[in-house]
């Protein structure tokens, strides 16, 4: 973690001392124009185009931009499967190297410090609230002496679903994925890791902003909290229920290959929690969230690009993280056998993909508002779309680019909170719909890859140091997601947006 924070000010420092007094000269030249043109403007009549064209000063990043990024997913993917001693040891510096290359592009060729320095503060406030809730639950011990039955393991299943409403998918994920391993301790097997991936670290989180990262970005530019609720729940329940009834039946004809060895374990039925205080962390971190000066006013903030930065909200998140790990009952870290390895392995993958993604995002938002573009928006393409980019890229950003792409084809802004509420209360052409969409695909398709969504890696990281053997990158797709998980997705779009 310590050679985390040095990659993670030196990325801040360079950041900051090649781009911003450059950024400000800009700013400054372009604030001479603006008031030029509108003093102009004032005498022709003519307003309506100022500032569009005058905030359009940096250059579009170009195509082949993305090969750092489709490189860094096809290591992910082959890495542990082909040179696993080679990615083990070095895919810290590969993904932070990776990640450098494409933000000297944007600095020092397309002279773009927008673009780095949004990426850096969604890092930062990505990895904040993972590490803080990753650590806090790390701290409770849930035991569960009881026979593990299909029926048991799907109940655990939906309340863990039910669970990431509350505490995230992240605080979910990490709070009862070892439980669950536990809970089938003989017989554990990698297809009970995917359905809690699928179900408890994804699909599950669909109801609250809480809930999973997309969901609240989306309540932080104005969406209302309670919207997911009214709009995700019926999905939520389709899904859910079509997932849990196969986990049922698979978990019935595989799950008994070690039956008669378990015969003759005597269960007490017994729930057995340690660590309790955690919660307490956990509620903090969860208050937290809502520091957000975009919301709240009185949130002391930075004024950059439009929008009001503040770390707040991130220095408390981890805070907890060193408090709720240094006062920890050290029986529950023993019996979690708790260590920072899945942490430390998403932060430097995630610093990698959220560094060399802002090529391919910005290629598709131009695509999508523009002219061409913005024909094609429709709830059918932001479902598809949004959910195809979300497996592939990180959910959360991939929410806001499609969102942004659907409001400026109404002729409205992302960045104005007022306009977004009113685009979710379908003050807009069919907008609460198209949101819907957006919302639904963001989420669901977030558990197609290992790298669509945070928890995702971090389940898989502890399932591996829990001896299961899990599937590849490529296995995960070839034998999990495309057969099982796509189906379910597929009968979510006929069902609520095929025939609308």
């Amino acid at each position: 973690m310590k050679n985390l924070i040095v990659v993670l000010v030196v990325i801040f420092g360079i950041l900051f001392f090649s781009g911003i007094p450059e950024l400000q000269a800009q700013e400054n030249t372009q604030t001479e124009v603006i008031d030029a043109v509108e003093e102009i403007d004032s005498i022709t009549g003519d307003t309506g185009h100022v500032h569009d064209e005058a905030h359009e000063h940096h250059d579009e990043a170009p195509v082949w931009l993305v090969i750092p990024f489709v490189a860094l997913l096809l290591m992910i993917a082959t890495g542990p499967l082909f040179y696993e001693h080679f990615w083990h040891h070095n895919y810290p510096k590969i993904a932070v190297g990776l990640a450098i290359l494409v933000v000297f592009y944007y600095l020092f060729a397309l002279h773009n410090v927008h673009g780095p320095v949004h990426a850096l503060a969604e890092y930062i406030q990505f990895i904040a609230l993972l590490a803080s809730l990753y650590i806090a639950s790390g701290g409770i011990l849930i035991e569960i002496d009881k026979k593990a039955t299909p029926m048991a393991n799907v109940t655990l299943l939906l309340i863990g679903a039910l669970v990431s409403n509350l505490i995230g998918t992240t605080g979910a994920s990490m709070l009862l994925i070892r439980p669950f391993i536990r809970l089938n301790k003989g017989n554990i097997q990698p297809y009970h890791i995917i359905f809690f991936i699928f179900m408890v670290s994804n699909i599950g989180g669909s109801l609250t902003p809480i809930g999973d990262p997309p969901l609240f970005l989306g309540f932080l530019k104005g969406v209302p909290f309670f919207w997911t609720l009214e709009h995700n729940w019926p999905a939520w329940v389709l899904a859910l229920v079509i997932l849990a009834a196969i986990f049922y039946f698979i978990d019935r004809k595989f799950g008994r290959a070690n039956e008669e060895e378990l015969e003759e374990v005597t269960y007490t039925n017994k729930f057995e929690l340690i660590g309790s205080r955690n919660f307490l962390w956990l509620l903090i971190v969860i208050c937290s969230v809502f520091l957000d000066p975009n919301v709240i006013d009185w949130v002391p903030a930075i004024h950059y690009d439009g929008q009001k930065f503040s770390f707040i909200r991130e220095i408390i998140m981890l805070s907890v993280a060193y408090f709720s790990f240094k006062f920890a009952d050290q029986k529950a870290i023993k019996g979690n056998e708790f260590n920072f390895e899945p942490i430390r392995e998403v932060a430097f993958i995630f610093i990698g993909i959220f560094g060399t993604m802002m090529p391919a995002l910005e290629l598709v938002g131009n695509f999508a508002k523009s002219p061409e573009g913005a024909q094609l928006i429709t709830h059918n393409t932001l479902y598809w779309g949004t959910g195809v980019l979300s497996g592939v890229l990180d959910n959360a950003p991939t929410y806001l680019n499609f969102l942004a792409a659907a409001m400026a084809s109404q002729g409205a802004e992302i960045s104005n909170i007022e306009m977004v509420r009113n685009f979710a209360l379908n003050n807009y052409e069919d907008s609460a719909f198209e949101l819907m969409a957006i919302s639904i695909a963001a989420v669901f398709f977030g558990a197609m890859t290992y790298i669509g969504n945070g928890p995702n890696f971090m389940v898989k990281s502890i399932a591996e140091q829990s001896g299961i053997k899990m599937p590849s990158f490529f296995g995960y797709i070839i034998r999990f997601s495309l057969p099982v998980l796509l189906p379910v997705l597929i009968i979510v779009w006929l069902v609520f947006f095929a025939f609308v």
